[in-house]
């Protein structure tokens, strides 16, 4: 069974403008409202492989009630902690240029936050657990190193999608898979964005998987992806569209990943099927469709950068 677990989601409302001026009143040409947080995307793409999976986090009021119904249109279990106050909504505006409005959301109590803990140790032995997104108040970041403790000792598999450098901390419960992109992985080494050309990419990378990491997934936006094993070294593009909103791209990308390879498809497939998720997720007002996927799969190309017998 897969779950995912989303800390602190929202509504993201898409806005479409011709142009978008300071005081005055900016009138909009297309709305669109859509459950949204890191995970929460994650549980979309996944469904709409056909793969079942659970959706975990905190919600609260009206916004909180319209995640959960939307997902389970979607035909995704849930499995919420229900706290006081209401579920952050996001703005994304496209006009001259794209805008991102994220707020904070709720703050979540002591012991709401034992809650979700003890609904993660309840997960069955063998089942994987996404973690993406940042936290929402009350919560410090030594939460995902907890929830990585559990994971380790409940046999479960820990995919983390998180900008948090309590990330590093987690590499010692041995996660399934970690997926930084450019950013962060700068930042988790104290480096530039500049600096990180393809080889250091692989290098710190490597890095990671010397700390604990078992796959490393480092997404690169238009760039595309380089994927990082023991055994693997991958590098797969992008393509060229028109972006619209690139909020969820990475989610698209992470989700397809682990769902292809749950399909029994190929890594090589499940990298390509990846990164025209991300591109097509890039392409749209929300999280892509299959057939916006499939789209743009013979635009993507692999290369094999490292590949060692796995059998000795």
């Amino acid at each position: 069974m897969i779950y995912t677990l989303t800390p602190n989601p929202a509504i993201d409302l898409y806005v479409g403008l011709d142009q978008l001026k300071p005081s005055v009143v900016n009138r909009t040409y297309e709305e669109d409202y859509q459950p949204n947080g890191k995970a929460i995307n994650v549980s979309i793409i996944l469904s709409e492989l056909g793969i079942s999976n659970t959706a975990m986090g905190f919600i609260g009021g009206f916004s909180g009630e319209f995640i959960e119904q939307e997902l389970k249109k979607k035909s995704i279990n849930t499995s919420m902690v229900y706290v006081e106050g209401i579920t952050r909504i996001n703005v994304f505006a496209n006009a001259d240029k794209e805008y991102k409005i994220v707020n904070k959301g709720p703050l979540i109590s002591t012991t709401k936050k034992v809650e979700l803990l003890e609904k993660i140790q309840r997960i069955p032995a063998n089942s994987t657990l996404f973690v993406s997104g940042s936290l929402p108040g009350g919560i410090e970041d030594d939460f995902y190193i907890k929830i990585a403790k559990i994971c380790y000792y409940n046999n479960i598999k820990l995919i983390l999608d998180i900008s948090s450098h309590a990330l590093l901390e987690c590499l010692a419960y041995k996660p399934l898979l970690i997926k930084p992109n450019d950013d962060e992985l700068a930042s988790f080494f104290q480096l530039s964005v500049s600096e990180l050309t393809q080889e250091k990419i692989i290098e710190l990378s490597q890095t990671l998987l010397n700390m604990g990491a078992q796959q490393v997934l480092v997404s690169r936006g238009e760039k595309g992806a380089i994927y990082t094993s023991s055994n693997r070294i991958l590098k797969v593009s992008s393509t060229k569209g028109t972006v619209v909103n690139t909020a969820c791209a990475g989610d698209a990308m992470l989700s397809t990943f682990i769902g292809k390879l749950d399909l029994n498809e190929s890594l090589e497939n499940a990298l390509i099927y990846a990164s025209a998720a991300g591109a097509a997720t890039a392409f749209s007002k929300g999280i892509c469709s299959l057939s916006d996927i499939e789209a743009l799969v013979h635009e993507i190309q692999i290369e094999k950068l490292k590949e060692e017998n796995m059998y000795g």
